[in-house]
């Protein structure tokens, strides 16, 4: 293995457990010493960067590397280095063809700090259920807004079955727009081709960085795509059966702070895997 020069985790049910709002100490420590030993670290996540920001208690110092909502922007020493946006009018034919779906719906994004959460389709109670802290924020909203949105979402009150149904339905519907499973009830919208991956080549771009100097750390469907980009890929154990088996090493579950005690091992100049 090569020295690695950037690492970029997940963040939900990679280094947060379900249930928690905010990384552990122990996790931001090793986070910290990584850094301290000249290896950028940063989270490749869902989240728009406003959202990322709590689960690090408000530090900003975890989020100056990031790939937020799932690549579409990213940042380099805290700037804006990238970003893609949706086509709205993809977005309206989405939100009108989830209307036709049972506790469904759909949400989009705005704002400055991409904190705004707008309800177009379905209703607050089945948000809550899918994603509890956008539900507390929601405003309804009687069309896609007309301002640039680059984070958007479906929702359904369900399981995995039913959230599969609904992916497999909108990709009928709606063709030439992406979308991906990062959890059960929840799709992240994505231009076409677009993911974590994505945003990873345009780092390793500004940084001058090989993606064999990169590591990646994941969980869910949105981590699928870097997690097969990157060859020095890890899924914790509690990762989606398919994350599991796109990844190269495997370590132990989010819940045991394994992703932490990765980032020590090569922050002390060793290979975690080796052996």
């Amino acid at each position: 293995m090569k020295p690695i020069k950037l690492i970029l985790t997940d963040i939900d049910g990679t280094i947060l457990p379900l249930g928690q709002k905010v990384v552990s100490e122990h996790t931001r420590m090793a986070i910290r010493t990584a850094l301290d030993a000249g290896i950028r670290v940063g989270v490749a996540t869902g989240r728009a960067l406003s959202g990322a920001l709590p689960t690090f208690g408000g530090d900003a110092t975890y989020i100056q590397t990031a790939l937020a909502v799932n690549g579409m922007q990213v940042y380099l020493d805290g700037a804006l280095i990238h970003e893609e946006r949706l086509d709205h009018d993809q977005l309206v034919r989405i939100a009108e063809a989830v209307r036709a779906v049972p506790r469904a719906g759909f949400i989009c994004f705005g704002g400055s700090q991409v904190d705004e959460v707008h309800l177009v389709s379905g209703v607050v109670e089945d948000l809550a259920i899918a994603f509890p802290a956008y539900a507390e924020k929601a405003q309804p909203a009687a069309a896609v807004p007309d301002f640039p949105i680059v984070k958007a979402n479906v929702f359904v009150a369900g399981d995995m079955a039913a959230t599969r149904a609904l992916i497999d339905y909108l990709r009928e519907k709606v063709p030439g727009i992406g979308f991906n499973l990062p959890m059960p009830a929840f799709l992240n919208v994505v231009p076409l081709g677009y993911s974590k991956a994505t945003g990873i080549d345009h780092l390793c771009t500004a940084l001058g960085v090989g993606l064999d100097e990169v590591m990646v750390f994941g969980d869910g469907g949105n981590d699928l795509e870097m997690l097969q980009h990157v060859e020095n890929s890890v899924a914790v154990a509690n990762a989606a059966p398919e994350v599991l088996a796109a990844a190269r090493y495997r370590i132990g579950d989010c819940a045991d702070e394994s992703v932490a005690a990765v980032m020590l091992a090569l922050a002390a100049g060793k290979n975690p895997f080796a052996g």
